[in-house]
């Protein structure tokens, strides 16, 4: 499937700031980028890295007062890999990879270790395996109102819990910590999605289930095979599209996506096991 897509950010810098940003699509083997380009105004000095494991892509620029915009397009042809939910079980942890670790403990906004007893009454019973993670996410979404404001940068899974209430960010950041709490290793991500509506960065999931990352949206919002990745990370605060240090004012932001390749739009799928990795022997592979 092939995708257009990018954001247009500008600011208002009101003293020197240093910019992180991260969302430039993941170079991966299941992603090939037919063209990109990332254009600065004004042009400014740009210092890459590229994560070696997670492939995520920051960018980090130092902006002196006065306007700043950037404008990120990119085409590309995204491959996913599709699986039978019933034949994709759990690993067990003893004999997980030593680097999944990182995924299976709590973090700064995955609190699994608060939400341990909750996730065993509500899910231990369950059939083990993607059906079991799926469910999970029929239960986030069968619980939990989509309501913009009910939230901020700061809300950690077990308080979403207690508000029933949240946005993308919070459905991915309770999802993961659900499966932690089960000893599933779970990551966020980020990503542009196809049929969000409004275009806007979105977080999703994944879930490492038989030596692969799979895909999970408990706000069943974006088509699950638009989902084109930018980073993954423990949580949100690995892979903010934008993170400032130094006074400044956000002006406009526009994020969009759409198919390129003459197809229709495909239709919304809650069942089939979806993943964008290759077969994964350790916790970043791609």
């Amino acid at each position: 499937m092939r995708y257009t897509l990018g954001c247009s950010l500008s600011y208002n810098i009101l003293a020197d700031t240093t910019f992180i940003f991260n969302l430039e699509v993941a170079k991966l083997q299941s992603v090939e980028i037919l063209r990109e380009t990332l254009t600065l105004s004004p042009d400014l000095k740009r210092e890459i890295y590229i994560h070696p494991d997670t492939q995520n892509r920051y960018l980090g620029v130092n902006v002196p007062t006065g306007p700043f915009s950037l404008e990120y397009e990119a085409e590309v042809d995204l491959t996913v890999h599709r699986g039978d939910p019933a034949q994709i079980g759990e690993t067990p942890v003893a004999k997980l990879p030593i680097d999944i670790l990182p995924y299976l403990l709590p973090s700064r906004f995955v609190s699994s270790d608060r939400l341990t007893p909750f996730a065993q009454a509500e899910f231990s019973a369950l059939p083990q395996g993607h059906q079991r993670v799926n469910a999970i996410c029929n239960w986030i979404h069968e619980h939990l109102a989509y309501q913009p404001g009910s939230s901020d940068e700061q809300t950690t899974a077990h308080e979403t819990l207690l508000k029933r209430a949240g946005v993308c960010r919070d459905f991915a950041h309770l999802g993961t910590a659900f499966c932690r709490a089960l000893g599933i290793p779970a990551r966020f991500v980020s990503c542009y999605a196809h049929g969000l509506v409004p275009s806007d960065f979105h977080a999703v999931f994944e879930a490492y289930l038989d030596g692969r990352w799979w895909l999970f949206d408990a706000t069943r919002q974006a088509d699950p095979d638009g989902l084109v990745r930018i980073g993954v990370g423990r949580d949100a605060a690995e892979i903010a599209f934008s993170t400032p240090f130094g006074n400044m004012q956000p002006v406009n932001q526009q994020i969009r996506i759409q198919r390129s390749d003459g197809q229709g739009s495909p239709m919304p799928r809650t069942v089939d096991a979806i993943s964008t990795e290759v077969p994964a022997p350790h916790a970043g592979a791609a």
